[in-house]
């Protein structure tokens, strides 16, 4: 069975937003400094122990519950493979002012370093348009980019990101060591690595202490090795940044191996595929076998929900982790 989810919504983040998240939501406005939604979440807030986890309506945390029958929440596959890790963590993330240069680890150098199962690669769909800034316009040495960080030199690590306009519907693909930032404005789905690993190179105005907190605990030498340092060609930017298909699959195939993102148009009756999956209502009001499903709702699907019947007017963005076998979409 399908279960709406509520907003879980973690406090005082160190950058402001959350009134689009809200308006999208049709919720009483938040604080000033709830920027994020974390959906269908079995990960924490980094360093905390409970921060950051979905419940659900019996009260246990999803994480609780998928580590209790990993085969009913996602499928005998992907339990084979991957026993009771998801694979995934969906976000609604509000950027009220523009969020700091920053970039996330890979795998390798999270299991190495920090003893975490994965890195995080990420993407994004763009719910509210604005401008977002990613990748280097040129390569940089590493004693160059460690001072820049250390003078806080805001201007100079902004102007080496490539800045890019995004309109509602444009798709992100932000690969792991990718420096980037969200700019002011932009409202968007998040999809990533169920992890909160964050290596932030600016922290000048933001809620935060980024000598303490900016490195992962690593110390900036060793963090700073987690940066892709190379250019990233304006051919290959067009490739990471582009209009979303209609329908169907809507992310490059290089994010394949760390989630996938489908945009179901919904127009009379259909069907979703089973499988484990947090869902989005983007546009209309939707029927979701059977349960009203309103614009700005959310849901989690389990594996053994099996195909889920939907009718109305509207569309879903129907997240997944990777594919376990050889199958596809």
């Amino acid at each position: 069975m399908i279960e709406r989810l509520p907003s879980n919504r973690p406090p005082q983040r160190f950058y402001r937003g959350g009134a689009q998240i809200s308006s999208f939501r049709g919720e009483p406005a938040s604080t000033p400094f709830e920027p994020e939604d974390w959906i269908g979440s079995t990960t924490t807030i980094f360093g905390e122990q409970e921060l950051g986890l979905t419940p659900l309506a019996d009260g246990r945390p999803l994480r609780d519950a998928v580590r209790a029958d990993p085969c009913y929440w996602l499928g005998a596959d992907h339990t084979t493979r991957w026993g009771d890790d998801t694979r995934l963590l969906v976000k609604l993330l509000d950027a009220g002012q523009r969020l700091p240069v920053h970039a996330h680890p890979d795998d390798a150098f999270a299991a190495q370093h920090l003893g975490h199962s994965h890195g995080k690669a990420e993407a994004w769909y763009i719910l509210t348009g604005g401008t977002v800034h990613l990748g280097l316009v040129r390569s940089i040495g590493r004693e160059e980019l460690a001072a820049l960080v250390d003078a806080q030199d805001v201007d100079a690590l902004l102007g080496l990101l490539h800045e890019v306009a995004v309109v509602p519907g444009d798709v992100v693909f932000v690969p792991p060591g990718v420096l980037h930032a969200i700019g002011a404005g932009v409202l968007l789905l998040e999809l990533q690595q169920p992890e909160d690993l964050s290596i932030l190179l600016e922290w000048r105005n933001f809620a935060l202490d980024g000598t303490a907190d900016g490195h992962l605990g690593l110390g900036f030498e060793l963090a700073l090795t987690a940066v892709d340092r190379t250019a990233l060609p304006r051919e290959t930017l067009a490739g990471l940044v582009r209009a979303a298909p209609p329908s169907g699959s809507l992310l490059p195939s290089d994010a394949d191996i760390f989630f996938r993102l489908e945009r179901v148009r919904v127009s009379g009756s259909g069907r979703i595929d089973a499988g484990f999956a947090v869902l989005v209502v983007t546009e209309g009001s939707v029927s979701l076998s059977g349960y009203a499903a309103p614009c700005g709702s959310t849901w989690l699907m389990p594996a053994d929900a099996g195909l889920l019947e939907f009718d109305g007017v509207g569309e879903v963005l129907v997240a997944r982790p990777p594919v376990s076998t050889g199958r596809q979409w």
